[in-house]
């Protein structure tokens, strides 16, 4: 694209503004503005639905999102190049520069945003894109550009067989940025698409594949910005090797947590959702990266635990095939009750609770002869464990107390029998 040409007095802009064909390049620019935002919000309604503050060409408005300024740059060139045969430009020579910048301000911004929802250093990055861009905008449309350009060739130095200079690393890492930025998108997208209405196993799948697939699209990202860059990538075959040295040595645990992580999501032998017990602690993995497994117990607490760790120790899964786990209460009677209405009064009382399933029902069983009393065990099936178990049991103790003290049937007190020698003679 051709730089404009320098205009050095401003005598000359106000000069340019009050040409005749000025009346006409607004008149365009109004028509480009409402075009694309007609164009924006049917596309945002037919497509965006509910969800569309959530994606990168969508925002909370129409200004938020990329599309809008994508569309008015797209109508502005054309505009641009019907009216260049015409009258004199003038309005477009600021305009084009202005909506360029304000694209790659709001690539930038709702990229970051999407990709890393609420970290705290994306706001300062996203003010230096705005900087960045806004300022190379007043260099475009004043002229000085070329020669700020120019003056950057000018400092140089030498690094190995390359000859850099500040123009030429300015320009690499605007250009890495600019890559690693698409990476981004293009990963937080095909993310969104995969985890969109999934549960459990597939869940768990396709965050591997997602995870997959931005690691690959980051190192590809990475190694054609080096490319601008100019750095050689044949450098980095030492490096390769030194790292491979380091990771069968002194990261050889990383490693292991690393690939400990995509096996567990490819198998899926643990997936998110299940409720599992590792080293005594209980929960729910809620979940799963590539370093550590996030389990949170019904209590609140959560237990980072590592990818090797649940791949070596043993982990019980209590819901990898069935969802439902059974629990159980003992309750204690008096010798002198009766057996089949006790066994009644506790089934009922555990059927009372909505969480309790009804197919398996519960059931109550003597299954002890206790020093003080009869020792009858409840036995129930729950399907929802993540909600918490101490609270249901809880419930069911307290329905079988009011019931046995409704029917009179008592809950025994410990007994002990002292037998007493009597004193020589």
């Amino acid at each position: 694209m051709a730089q404009p040409k320098p205009i050095d007095d401003f005598g000359l802009w106000l000069a340019a503004f009050q040409q005749p064909g000025v009346l006409a390049e607004l008149g365009a620019l109004v028509a480009c503005v409402a075009l694309a935002w007609g164009i924006s919000g049917a596309l945002r309604r037919a497509l965006a639905g509910p969800q569309g503050g959530q994606s990168v060409m969508f925002g909370q408005r129409l200004l938020d999102g990329v599309l809008f300024p994508v569309l008015l740059l797209a109508l502005a060139y054309l505009a641009r190049t019907i009216l260049l045969n015409h009258v004199p430009l003038a309005v477009f020579r600021v305009a084009i520069p202005v909506l360029i910048a304000l694209v790659v301000i709001r690539i930038g911004v709702k990229v970051l945003d999407v990709t890393f929802p609420g970290a705290a250093w994306v706001r300062p990055l996203e003010r230096s894109i705005s900087w960045v861009a806004w300022g190379a905008m007043v260099l475009w449309v004043s002229g000085l550009l070329p020669v700020v350009l120019h003056e950057m060739d000018q400092i140089s130095w030498k690094v190995g067989n390359a000859q850099l200079s500040l123009r030429t690393l300015i320009e690499g890492v605007i250009t890495a940025g600019a890559v690693l930025i698409l990476a981004l998108w293009v990963s937080s997208a095909i993310e969104a698409r995969l985890l969109r209405s999934v549960e459990g196993g597939e869940l768990s799948l396709r965050k591997a594949v997602s995870n997959a697939a931005r690691a690959l699209l980051m190192f590809v990202g990475l190694m054609m910005a080096m490319t601008a860059v100019g750095i050689d990538l044949t450098a980095f075959s030492v490096l390769g090797g030194a790292i491979g040295v380091g990771i069968g040595f002194g990261l050889q645990k990383l490693a292991a947590n690393y690939v400990s992580g995509f096996v567990i999501l490819a198998e899926r032998s643990m997936r998110i959702g299940d409720n599992v017990r590792v080293d005594n602690f209980e929960g729910r993995i809620t979940d799963i990266t590539a370093r550590y497994t996030l389990i949170r117990s019904p209590a609140g607490r959560e237990s980072i635990v590592p990818n090797e760790t649940m791949m070596t120790s043993r982990v019980e899964n209590l819901s990898l095939a069935d969802p439902r786990i059974w629990l159980s209460t003992v309750v204690s009677v008096a010798y002198d009750s009766d057996v089949d209405l006790v066994r009644g009064l506790l089934v009922e009382a555990a059927l009372a609770q909505p969480r309790v399933l009804k197919d398996p029902g519960p059931s109550a069983s003597l299954s002890a002869f206790g020093a003080d009393g009869l020792e009858f065990t409840v036995g129930f099936w729950i399907a929802d464990p993540q909600n918490g178990q101490l609270g249901l049991r809880s419930d069911i103790n307290l329905a079988i107390l009011r019931s046995l003290r409704e029917h009179g049937i008592e809950i025994p007190y410990p007994q002990r029998v002292v037998h007493m020698k009597p004193p020589a003679a």
